[in-house]
Protein backbone atom coordinates (compact mmCIF):
# COMPACT_ATOMS: atom_id res chain seq x y z
CA UNK A 1 0.00 0.00 0.00
CA UNK A 2 1.24 3.36 -0.67
CA UNK A 3 1.31 5.15 2.53
CA UNK A 4 -0.44 8.46 0.76
CA UNK A 5 -1.69 9.79 -1.92
CA UNK A 6 -3.25 13.11 -1.78
CA UNK A 7 -3.98 13.61 -5.68
CA UNK A 8 -6.43 11.09 -5.96
CA UNK A 9 -10.09 11.30 -4.39
CA UNK A 10 -13.24 9.48 -4.97
CA UNK A 11 -16.20 12.14 -5.77
CA UNK A 12 -19.58 10.43 -5.11
CA UNK A 13 -23.03 11.48 -6.02
CA UNK A 14 -26.06 10.23 -6.62
CA UNK A 15 -29.11 9.73 -9.13
CA UNK A 16 -33.03 8.64 -8.83
CA UNK A 17 -33.04 6.17 -11.27
CA UNK A 18 -29.77 3.38 -12.98
CA UNK A 19 -30.06 4.56 -16.01
CA UNK A 20 -29.67 7.62 -15.80
CA UNK A 21 -26.69 6.92 -12.88
CA UNK A 22 -24.98 4.33 -15.53
CA UNK A 23 -25.41 7.11 -18.58
CA UNK A 24 -23.81 9.90 -15.74
CA UNK A 25 -21.42 7.43 -15.05
CA UNK A 26 -20.43 6.64 -18.21
CA UNK A 27 -20.02 9.94 -19.94
CA UNK A 28 -17.53 10.97 -16.57
CA UNK A 29 -15.52 8.57 -18.01
CA UNK A 30 -15.67 9.04 -21.65
CA UNK A 31 -14.82 12.66 -21.10
CA UNK A 32 -11.55 11.50 -18.91
CA UNK A 33 -12.97 13.16 -16.04
CA UNK A 34 -12.76 9.80 -13.94
CA UNK A 35 -10.84 6.98 -14.42
CA UNK A 36 -13.50 4.51 -13.30
CA UNK A 37 -17.35 4.27 -11.31
CA UNK A 38 -18.92 2.38 -9.74
CA UNK A 39 -22.58 2.43 -9.37
CA UNK A 40 -24.86 0.62 -6.64
CA UNK A 41 -28.43 0.53 -5.39
CA UNK A 42 -28.58 2.30 -2.15
CA UNK A 43 -31.38 3.73 -0.03
CA UNK A 44 -30.88 7.19 1.62
CA UNK A 45 -33.20 9.30 4.13
CA UNK A 46 -32.52 13.32 3.90
CA UNK A 47 -34.06 16.49 4.66
CA UNK A 48 -35.33 18.11 1.67
CA UNK A 49 -38.51 20.39 1.36
CA UNK A 50 -39.51 20.86 5.08
CA UNK A 51 -39.55 17.18 5.70
CA UNK A 52 -37.69 13.64 6.52
CA UNK A 53 -37.70 12.15 3.11
CA UNK A 54 -36.57 8.47 2.27
CA UNK A 55 -35.90 6.75 -1.50
CA UNK A 56 -33.66 4.08 -3.54
CA UNK A 57 -31.40 5.86 -5.12
CA UNK A 58 -28.40 5.13 -6.83
CA UNK A 59 -24.65 5.62 -5.90
CA UNK A 60 -21.78 6.36 -8.22
CA UNK A 61 -18.39 6.49 -6.96
CA UNK A 62 -15.87 8.10 -9.40
CA UNK A 63 -11.91 7.60 -8.96
CA UNK A 64 -10.42 10.45 -9.80
CA UNK A 65 -7.25 12.89 -9.85
CA UNK A 66 -7.71 15.76 -7.12
CA UNK A 67 -7.11 18.90 -9.83
CA UNK A 68 -10.01 17.72 -11.96
CA UNK A 69 -12.49 17.80 -8.86
CA UNK A 70 -13.60 20.87 -9.62
CA UNK A 71 -14.21 20.36 -13.67
CA UNK A 72 -16.42 16.77 -12.45
CA UNK A 73 -18.30 19.03 -9.86
CA UNK A 74 -19.17 21.32 -12.60
CA UNK A 75 -19.76 18.13 -15.67
CA UNK A 76 -21.87 16.30 -12.72
CA UNK A 77 -24.22 19.87 -11.51
CA UNK A 78 -24.50 20.30 -15.83
CA UNK A 79 -25.36 16.79 -16.64
CA UNK A 80 -27.88 16.03 -13.54
CA UNK A 81 -31.60 15.99 -13.32
CA UNK A 82 -31.43 17.33 -9.43
CA UNK A 83 -31.89 20.93 -8.46
CA UNK A 84 -29.27 20.22 -5.89
CA UNK A 85 -27.22 16.90 -6.70
CA UNK A 86 -25.10 15.18 -3.87
CA UNK A 87 -21.19 15.71 -5.24
CA UNK A 88 -18.70 15.09 -2.34
CA UNK A 89 -14.70 14.65 -2.38
CA UNK A 90 -12.95 12.23 -0.14
CA UNK A 91 -9.41 12.13 -0.33
CA UNK A 92 -7.65 8.87 -1.09
CA UNK A 93 -5.34 8.45 1.79
CA UNK A 94 -3.93 4.94 1.12
CA UNK A 95 -4.19 2.34 -1.37
CA UNK A 96 -2.55 0.38 -4.18
CA UNK A 97 0.31 2.12 -5.85
CA UNK A 98 -0.72 0.10 -9.22
CA UNK A 99 -3.89 1.31 -8.96
CA UNK A 100 -3.32 4.97 -7.88
CA UNK A 101 -0.67 5.17 -10.52
CA UNK A 102 -3.70 3.58 -13.45
CA UNK A 103 -6.14 6.03 -11.97
CA UNK A 104 -3.62 9.22 -12.52
CA UNK A 105 -2.83 7.99 -16.02
CA UNK A 106 -6.42 7.17 -17.23
CA UNK A 107 -7.50 10.95 -16.58
CA UNK A 108 -3.96 11.88 -17.90
CA UNK A 109 -4.56 14.95 -20.80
Amino acid sequence: MAASNPDVVVVTTTHDAEPAARALAAAVVRERLAACAQVYAVRSVYWWDGEVQEGAEWRVDLKTRADLADRLTAFITEHHTYDTPEVVAVPVVAGSSGYLAWVAAETAP
